[in-house]
């Protein structure tokens, strides 16, 4: 189910260069677990290449060298496993709030040896943000996870000054950018700016829109309850 299609062969070696092995073990890990365990469906097990490995890995041509990359909603690793394995001078975390997601990341993490380069929060973006020791990120990722205001708001708190928000969007992003637009600028980003990442390369290119974080707005404060609930890194 996982096999490389001949058709993508260049495309994948282009990607992920010499760790092409790495991200077929990656792929074969969400073809039979990631099924199993509900991270992936069924019917995506066919389509782990074209339609998530590659158009993760793509997304790196944002990213410059030696980045911190936080993923948010990380779920079975997408896109944030995938850039760690395309581009091992980035240091990633994976950010995702339900545990069997992130016992399935950790297997993961261990299976690859990723532990130099990837580690694993369980929480929230909002409890990242705020946790005694917050988590921040020269860029911070996420994909199908939200509408463009409501991930400006979990996201740009955790990008540095002059970090950004990258979120791969599908054929609703320029759509998405108008209508938020002014949330987004009253959330302290800029002006969102669409990008068609892997021309030339994937087809269709991987849609994303960036917003850097212009100016810092205060996270609004968590109840202690809330607070008491949220957010570890799973340290080995």
């Amino acid at each position: 189910m996982a096999v490389l299609p001949s058709e993508l062969a260049e495309a994948a070696r282009r990607l992920f260069d010499g760790r092409l092995d790495l991200a077929a073990a990656y792929a074969e890990l969400l073809a039979t677990d990631g099924v199993v365990r509900g991270l992936i469906g069924p019917r995506e097990a066919p389509r782990i290449w074209d339609r998530h490995l590659l158009n993760c890995a793509a997304v790196g041509e944002l990213i410059p060298s030696g980045a911190t990359v936080l993923d948010v909603g990380s779920g079975a690793g997408l896109p944030g496993l995938v850039l760690a394995i395309a581009r091992p001078d980035l240091r990633v975390t994976l950010i995702e709030p339900l545990a069997r997601r992130t016992v399935f990341l950790d297997e993961v993490v261990d299976e690859l040896a990723l532990h130099d380069s990837v580690r694993v929060f369980h929480g929230r973006a909002e409890d990242a943000a705020t946790w005694p020791e917050p988590v921040r990120g020269d860029v911070v990722t996420a994909r199908a996870v939200a509408p463009l205001d409501r991930l400006a708001a979990w996201c740009l708190p955790l990008a540095t000054p002059g970090g950004r928000l990258l979120a791969l969007k599908g054929s609703s992003a320029a759509d998405e950018i108008v209508e938020h637009g002014a949330a987004v600028h009253r959330l302290g980003g800029g002006e969102p700016v669409l990008h068609r990442c892997g021309e030339g390369i994937v087809e269709p290119p991987t849609t994303v829109v960036e917003v850097v974080r212009e100016r810092i707005v205060a996270v609004p404060a968590k109840g202690s309850a809330k607070k008491s609930r949220g957010g570890r890194i799973r340290r080995r």
